[in-house]
């Protein structure tokens, strides 16, 4: 066997056994060379997802789904998804660990918000926006929950729509707290148990479609369940 041939076989056999060729065992390879300093998001993402494949998957997962719903820029399911395709059984735990982490996390998000935003509000727009938390994104949602607010909590909670922007913006514009709450827990949970349970029954085979378009089926599926709720409403 040449020498090009032995290195295509070990790398092979690598990805198959870890799933990524940066992880080495329950560590996490250093990062390519090619892979400037800069790219925190890259680095965060990967720093994130080495969870997996540790004995502290589950916990990590809590604690990032309920940060991640009030300022931590990397979503739950990068991790979610590994997890549920190690341990298929598992699937409705995690999802469901996933989704109880998100809403409490969101409920932090909204008496952020309420509570405590005239005295931040400026230093997280100064320091925070490179995740979302701008002006401009506040003005948005507050002029959309005049309108629409349990819909803007639903499509954010389930679509790849900042939902932090949205749990905090919530409080701000003190929207009805129960309408939040149903809203959170429905969108979260839809979206955390079709993501686990993918991953859980046919993981190895759809895992590279999912990564590759789920932001789409996400914003498909919103699009249908508001759009039907829009038809009964009119046909009423």
């Amino acid at each position: 066997m040449s020498n090009g041939e032995t290195a295509r076989y070990e790398s092979s056999d690598e990805l198959r056994t870890t799933g990524n060729p940066r992880f080495r065992g329950d560590k996490l390879a250093p990062a390519k060379a090619g892979v400037a300093w800069w790219h925190w998001h890259r680095r965060l993402y990967d720093w994130v997802i080495h969870f997996s494949r540790t004995k502290h998957g589950a916990t990590a997962l809590f604690a990032l789904s309920f940060a991640e719903s009030s300022f931590f820029p990397v979503p739950p399911d990068v991790l979610l998804g590994p997890l549920a395709l190690g341990a298929p059984k598992k699937w409705v735990r995690f999802a469901l660990a996933c989704s109880i982490a998100s809403v409490l996390g969101g409920i932090l998000g909204y008496c952020i918000g309420i509570f405590l935003w005239s005295l931040i509000g400026q230093w997280v727009f100064a320091h925070l926006g490179a995740i979302g938390l701008t002006e401009v994104n506040f003005a948005k949602f507050q002029g959309w929950y005049d309108k629409y607010d349990f819909w803007i909590v639903f499509t954010c909670g389930f679509t790849p729509l900042p939902y932090k922007v949205c749990t905090i913006s919530a409080g701000v514009a003190e929207i009805n707290f129960i309408g939040f709450l149903i809203a959170s827990t429905v969108s979260r949970s839809a979206r955390f148990f079709i993501v686990a349970g993918l991953m859980g029954w046919k993981g190895e085979k759809i895992r590279p479609f999912i990564e590759k378009y789920f932001n789409w089926f996400s914003l498909a599926f919103a699009a249908l369940l508001i759009g039907g709720f829009l038809v009964i409403k009119w046909i009423h």
